[in-house]
């Protein structure tokens, strides 16, 4: 289990972390998210004891990392794939660390199979590329066997089927009582592998709290409905907390109303349905919804012209007017907005 209570770090003027409190429980694997800048990387650092707190403390399993005797066998930590030394081999490496904890041969090749580096073991990790850089850092964490596992953005440069082997193994070492620790940028993909959520923003907890909450307060399901009898349709369900959005010729979002009470009105009055799906919230909209006031590093399409961008891509502003075309054409069917 990683306890923080109070966490706090301050790089001069600059507050990092700002009085964080939380809880990583075993059995679960536990997302941490938040902005670029919000400082989940920092609070990583503290838990393995990189960076010293100004303060407040955070333990594992109920110490502080540097009060392990052993702390490979208590904590795996990705937090930098790269820092290796590029002339050793994986392997070489492996054997290395494993060193220092009375961790053997066996073991190390071990994880060398369950990684998936047996093919480039052998060779200089400075020729790796980013995946296999982040394979060797998984390999490195899981190295000790450790209860906790505090991995920063694992998922990083990995391929479509090396996405999914880390989906499962975190899902799997949670099932066996660990505590999984784990940052992403990769919403939908957390939405997949987390089962509870901390969101970080500007060095402050926003949010702690199952996935299925933070989902929840994206706002009530939207339901998609597409009729060749939308006009009808529309005066049918009209109504106090009901509200109807056109977003194509036929096709209507009707928030306030249920999929059931839209399809029995429908049948009711014998109007014809094409499609009737509810739309769920997601978690990159909770994820922005909580997160929009804590966005330090703000993009934008400033300066971007037709004629800067490649042959047969389309500007920022003609984007902009494509799309209010649309939706003027949709507003000429005579739906309501």
């Amino acid at each position: 289990m990683i306890e923080a209570q109070g966490l706090t770090k301050k790089y001069g003027a600059k507050t990092a972390v700002d009085d964080v409190t939380f809880t990583v429980h075993p059995g679960k694997v536990t997302g941490f998210l938040g902005p670029n800048g919000a400082g989940k990387s920092t609070t990583m650092r503290m838990i393995v004891g990189l960076d010293r707190p100004t303060r407040g403390t955070v333990t594992v399993n109920s110490r502080k990392y540097a009060q392990h005797r052993a702390p490979l066998r208590e904590v795996g930590a990705l937090l930098d794939a790269k820092a290796v030394h590029s002339g050793r081999s994986a392997y070489n490496h492996l054997l290395a660390m494993g060193a220092t904890h009375g961790i053997g041969k066996a073991r190390v090749h071990e994880v060398i199979e369950m990684t998936g580096l047996a093919p480039v073991a052998r060779k200089r990790v400075g020729g790796f590329s980013l995946g296999m850089g982040q394979r060797l850092g998984i390999a490195s964490a899981l190295l000790g066997d450790p209860h906790t596992l505090v991995l920063d953005e694992p998922v990083n440069g990995l391929d479509p089927e090396g996405v999914l082997w880390v989906r499962t193994l975190v899902r799997y070492l949670a099932s066996e009582g660990r505590t999984v620790f784990l940052s992403s940028h990769l919403m939908s993909e957390m939405a997949l592998t987390a089962d509870h959520i901390i969101v970080l923003g500007r060095g402050r907890v926003l949010a702690d709290a199952p996935v299925a909450e933070i989902v929840g307060r994206a706002g009530g399901t939207t339901v998609r409905v597409c009729s060749p009898q939308a006009p009808q349709l529309v005066e049918l369900l009209a109504g106090p907390g009901v509200s109807i959005r056109s977003t194509a010729p036929q096709w209507l979002e009707v928030t306030g109303s249920t999929a059931q009470a839209i399809g029995e009105a429908a049948a009711c009055a014998q109007l014809v349905l094409h499609e009737l799906t509810p739309v769920s919230g997601s978690l990159e909209d909770a994820y922005m919804a909580l997160t929009q006031e804590s966005v330090e590093y703000h993009s934008t399409t400033t300066g971007l012209h037709t004629g800067q961008i490649g042959a047969g891509q389309i500007g920022a502003g003609a984007a902009h007017d494509s799309l209010s075309s649309d939706l003027a054409s949709a507003d000429k069917e005579g739906s309501i907005r």
